[in-house]
């Protein structure tokens, strides 16, 4: 190349494109730097945009889902706008001086989404703020009484009243019940006690204070159990018998995709056979509701010193249940399965006990639902269980002497029918436990006397509906009645 033509192509860029003959080449120029920053602008939009889509789906959806949330937020604003009102108006502004703030402190603090929750921190605060501000005031009296040494016994008083309430904090019943008001008592001891050094009229500040807490936590209070009250115990209540319906759904479940065939256990297994596992994750919650539910006053049927402690009990024989049905569903998910027909020994046994259990299970949370002992219905359930569990056990007992002499000559023996006596003997564990979570309804039952059905006028029907569902069970499938007509043909054939 000459110089004439480097020079030409030094100011310019210089194109290199090798095709085969024949081959035809479009070359498309890049686009601009002013497209290419639109198009950048474009797509940070449309992120953005999908962003704020997604979150206000979500949003939306958590309102649809439980509508009380919202209320919830509507009834905060509420109380705060009330609060605010002697801060606004002069009136009421001299009446409590300008600690008005405190009212709307407290409002914010102490609201809470449950009657229960309002109730544990109102009172908390109230005591702990009290008790704090009279402990101030007869502290600073004696500390002015003593000249000199004045802030030398303010300084020791904090120290040693602010490390003896952070050490009881430690103390499981303190924590349990006013860890609140502890952290209250010491924040109001140290600003009571502290200002109290350089304000001359400690006694007006402090009544002051106290005046407007009292508000802000009557007006949270009267919000909060008068307009859609939310109470901690009736959802204590509900979350048990939800749990129960929860755990007998999915023992049912399991036992079914352990025995289905190959094609039809990735279908039902991840709707009905995961409810143990609410179970399982409840106990936080259950500890919490009733923690709170014990500072809630009288309501509907729930009475005064109704026993929310006995909830936790039932949870907890629900937990001991919910263990073994999680041991049938690893079972159940397990690569190494037995034979089909070393699982139809047992298939029929094991389906009746799932479904006999599951049936005591619903009829315990139906009598905790409604409050009522169904006596007779729930014990004709428990001695249909303990029968099929009897009947189970004889079928495990004479099942190995039947496999040696029918089955020996053939593919299985006695190691392909360990899987299957794993999964009847976890079953007959859950029947003992569904006994203990009987147990408990029953002691729960005495507890807050529940109302005694009799049987002859109101539980016929129910018997007769559960005895009806229980024979179309048997007929039609081992677990689960089918929902339509393709199912009810599909198990005729079956």
């Amino acid at each position: 190349m000459d110089a004439a033509a480097r020079e030409a192509t030094q100011g310019g860029l210089e194109w290199r494109v090798t095709v085969p003959e024949g081959a035809s080449v479009t070359v498309e120029h890049e686009a601009g730097l002013a497209a290419r920053a639109w198009a950048w602008v474009l797509a940070c939009v449309a992120a953005a945009w999908g962003k704020v889509d997604a979150f206000a789906r979500k949003v939306w959806k958590i309102g649809a889902d439980d509508p009380r949330k919202v209320v919830h937020g509507l009834k905060v604003g509420l109380s705060l706008a009330l609060v605010s009102v002697f801060y606004y108006t002069r009136p009421l502004y001299d009446g409590v001086g300008g600690a008005a703030m405190w009212a709307i402190m407290t409002v914010v603090v102490v609201f809470e989404y449950t009657v229960g929750g309002g109730v544990y921190k109102s009172f908390n605060r109230a005591v702990a703020t009290a008790s704090a501000g009279v402990l101030a005031l007869g502290v600073h009296w004696v500390a002015s009484k003593s000249g000199e040494f004045e802030p030398y016994i303010l300084t020791g008083s904090l120290f040693l009243l602010a490390a003896a309430a952070t050490f009881s904090r430690f103390i499981p019943t303190v924590k349990a019940r006013f860890d609140y008001g502890v952290t209250i008592f010491i924040l109001t001891y140290s600003l009571v006690a502290v200002s109290g050094y350089r304000v001359d009229q400690l006694a007006t500040l402090a009544q002051q204070r106290v005046s407007t807490i009292a508000i802000g936590i009557f007006m949270c209070l009267a919000v909060s159990a008068f307009i859609c009250p939310v109470w901690a115990g009736q959802e204590l209540h509900l979350l048990t018998t939800r749990n129960m319906d929860k755990l007998a759904s999915s023992l049912e479940a399991c036992v079914e995709d352990y025995f289905a065939q190959a094609t039809t256990a990735t279908t039902t297994k991840s709707t009905k056979s995961d409810g143990y596992k609410c179970v399982l994750n409840s106990k936080a919650s259950e500890d919490a509701q009733a923690n709170l539910a014990r500072w809630e006053p009288a309501h509907g049927r729930f009475g005064f010193r109704h026993p929310y402690g006995q909830y936790c009990k039932i949870g907890a024989a629900m937990r001991a249940c919910a263990y073994c049905v999680e041991a049938l569903s690893t079972c159940a998910g397990a690569e190494a399965q037995a034979p089909e027909h070393v699982k139809g020994l047992l298939r029929g046994a094991c389906a009746r006990v799932a479904a006999r259990c599951a049936r005591v299970l619903r009829e315990a949370s139906r009598s905790v639902g409604a409050m009522k002992t169904f006596g007779r219905a729930l014990d004709f359930a428990v001695a249909e269980m303990n029968t099929a569990v009897h009947e189970l056990q004889g079928d495990m007992r004479s099942l190995p002497p039947y496999m040696l002499a029918v089955k020996m000559a053939e593919e299985a023996s006695l190691m392909d029918a360990m899987a299957v006596f794993t999964v009847a003997s976890l079953l007959v564990e859950v029947s003992a436990r569904v006994e203990g979570v009987v147990d408990a309804v029953d002691e729960l039952a005495t507890l807050a006397s529940f109302k005694q059905v009799d049987d002859d006028d109101d539980d016929d029907d129910d018997d007769k509906r559960g005895e009806a569902e229980m024979t179309t069970t048997m007929k039609v499938h081992p677990l689960n009645e089918p929902d339509t007509d393709e199912e009810n043909q599909q198990a005729a054939k079956a």
